[in-house]
């Protein structure tokens, strides 16, 4: 059932939209910001010839490199400034998240409020700029290697130079995504870091779906098997909106109140929703492997002539790591179900909710407040995550061996839709907000002005 919150989101007329004028502001600087991003994603690097590297992604394609690409937008492909994406910012959080959690100075600094957070912010920065310029050289000497094994010269001037400037544009590119992502944040819609990541999906899938429907139109993809597809998108978007909506309401009573009635009790509900983490655990996991994978991905390449023990394990691992491979699919799996547990961990703490509830005087029905209702919570919180993960983990694994097994292009696979899902719903709930605050900002105004005319 819709709550009232929900009912009185839905009531909001289309007219509204017009006068809010911060929200449309707000719109038009995302979009901006969006257009920014694509239009780097055509700039290319110092130093690397765009026609040859056409034509030598046309002979290296498949594997982790599209897995990655289709996260950037097709920005890896094309080389571009911002070939990285904001996947060394994700990784770089991801460590510094864990290393909070397992460090008392970093527990210590996340405890004093705003200053550490900017402290961890920063921390977070550093990190970005390493990973990035880990990732960065590889990729440059994996792309001179790639051109001479394939018999052309992608680079210009091949050499220290060509890696310097690669690293030091690349760094610039991510760092500025970064950048990016935190004025969407704060000066457009919110989820300024998801949305860049949406967009780069989004910019891929109209010519996905358009080669999908001219394979149908030639004959070269069976009628069947394009309606199936079709189907099963059609039905997997409206599982992950069901199970994105799905709440576990836990019953809130409050001391009995003298009101105009009688002795009252005050009831509320604390909704927790099953998929808690949202989209967070599947983002972390992929950008988790495809740190590794870059790196053995060109170093492979790079070394794939060279009988020494590095190009070996590089080697072996390029071939068990592969997209669609069972070790990647068991990692991936893992480290969604990880992540889910982890950052549901980082969002609800049991231990703060009860004692605020004690606070102010609220209990759960049967259960005495203070441990006991923090042991409550925590029991309840796992149960529901064990199904929120397990609803990730098929979301994003099933999809993706049928993805491998029957050649459908990623674009169409369960995490990309996952993501596009998730921060659609997110950016109407936000846009919802404003529209509900400019709403009730406009109530406020009329209250006021009658009250000065009583006056």
């Amino acid at each position: 059932m819709a709550t009232a919150a929900d009912r009185m989101q839905q009531s909001i007329s289309l007219a509204k939209f017009a006068q809010a004028t911060d929200l449309r502001k707000r719109l038009w600087f995302t979009i901006g910001a969006l257009i920014v991003f694509r239009l780097l994603s055509y700039v290319p690097l110092p130093g690397v010839d765009p026609t040859a590297l056409g034509l030598l992604a046309g002979k290296t394609t498949g594997g982790v490199l599209d897995f990655f690409n289709a996260f950037s937008g097709g920005s890896l492909k094309r080389m571009s400034l911002i070939a990285l994406g904001v996947m060394p910012y994700i990784t770089a959080s991801i460590v510094v998240q864990l290393a909070t959690s397992l460090s008392p100075q970093l527990a210590a600094i996340k405890k004093e409020g705003e200053s550490g957070r900017k402290r961890l912010n920063q921390y977070t920065r550093y990190g970005t700029v390493a990973l990035t310029a880990v990732q960065g050289w590889f990729i440059a000497s994996g792309l001179e290697a790639l051109g001479a094994n394939n018999g052309i010269q992608a680079v210009v001037t091949p050499g220290l130079t060509f890696h310097v400037a690669a690293v030091v544009s690349l760094i610039g590119g991510t760092m500025f995504l970064m950048w990016l992502g935190e004025q969407i944040t704060s000066r457009g819609i919110g989820n300024g870091v998801s949305l860049i990541i949406m967009a780069g999906i989004v910019a891929n899938l109209p010519t996905t779906l358009y080669n999908l429907l001219e394979g149908g139109r030639s004959g070269s993809v069976d009628a069947g098997r394009l309606i199936g597809i079709i189907v099963a998108v059609v039905l997997l978007v409206l599982f992950i909106c069901f199970m994105e909506r799905a709440q576990r309401r836990i019953l809130i009573q409050y001391p009995k109140r003298q009101t105009q009635r009688g002795m009252q009790a005050e009831r509320s509900h604390l909704p927790l929703k099953i998929n808690t983490a949202g989209v967070i655990p599947p983002i972390f996991a992929s950008s988790l492997l495809l740190m590794p994978l870059t790196v053995t991905q060109f170093a492979g390449k790079a070394t794939a002539n060279a009988d020494t023990w590095w190009g070996s394990i590089v080697l072996t691992l390029n071939q068990y790591l592969q997209h669609g491979s069972p070790v990647y699919m068991l990692l991936y799996g893992a480290g969604i179900v990880f992540f889910s547990f982890f950052y549901t961990a980082v969002v609800f703490n049991p231990e703060e909710t009860a004692d605020n509830l004690k606070r102010y005087g609220g209990f759960v029905p049967g259960i005495r407040p203070g441990k006991n209702t923090e042991i409550y919570f925590d029991y309840v919180l796992t149960r529901i995550t064990v199904i929120g993960a397990a609803y990730l983990a098929i979301i994003c694994l099933l999809p993706e061996y049928l993805v491998s097994a029957l050649q459908i292009p990623f674009y169409l696979g369960g995490t990309s839709l996952l993501i596009v899902v998730n921060v659609t719903m997110d950016t109407v709930t936000q846009i919802q907000s404003h529209l509900l605050a400019h709403q009730y900002g406009d109530l406020i105004k009329k209250a006021k002005l009658k009250g000065a005319r009583l006056r």
